[in-house]
């Protein structure tokens, strides 16, 4: 049985799988389901899942370190799901990024989390003002998008 944490402080998360996100209050109690990169997977008392990004990993004692796929042990750069990445500088000074990203699967229920992620994940960048992920599916993935880093990561060269 793995232990119930105690998040030390307010932490933004996603709500699984609708992609929401939501802060969770000082004091929630969360179990850790999953540890996979940069993102750990919690259940609340009540019995909602939420994932917890990177930025927010302190909140229940761990660091982490990229975005995956939550059923692959390959990051969503590597694993080749990631189209398009296009920044635009803001009269401010920073900068607003436009992903286009697609799943390994159409029909991948985690879809919207994975994409809300990558979006917290980018707007967690220095000079980054803002950030939008858009799902697409044109082309289709296959495994020959996969990088040699991710190839080797899962065993296929």
């Amino acid at each position: 049985m793995q232990a119930e944490i105690e998040l030390s402080r307010d932490c933004e998360a996603i709500q699984i799988p609708q992609g929401t996100t939501v802060t969770l209050p000082a004091g929630t109690r969360v179990t850790v389901t999953q540890s996979l990169g940069g993102s750990y997977t919690v259940a609340s008392e009540a019995g909602y899942l939420f994932r917890i990004t990177e930025a927010n990993a302190d909140a229940i004692g761990c660091e982490a370190k990229t975005c995956y796929d939550p059923e692959i042990p390959v990051n969503i750069v590597d694993l080749g799901l990631i189209y398009d990445c296009a920044i635009v500088r803001q009269e401010s000074g920073k900068a607003r990024v436009s992903v286009k990203m697609t799943l390994t699967a159409p029909g991948c229920g985690m879809g919207p989390t994975i994409a809300a992620e990558a979006r917290m994940r980018v707007e967690s960048i220095p000079g980054v003002a803002e950030a939008n992920v858009e799902l697409v599916w044109d082309p289709p993935w296959d495994q020959s998008m996969i990088s040699e880093a991710g190839k080797m990561k899962l065993g296929l060269i």
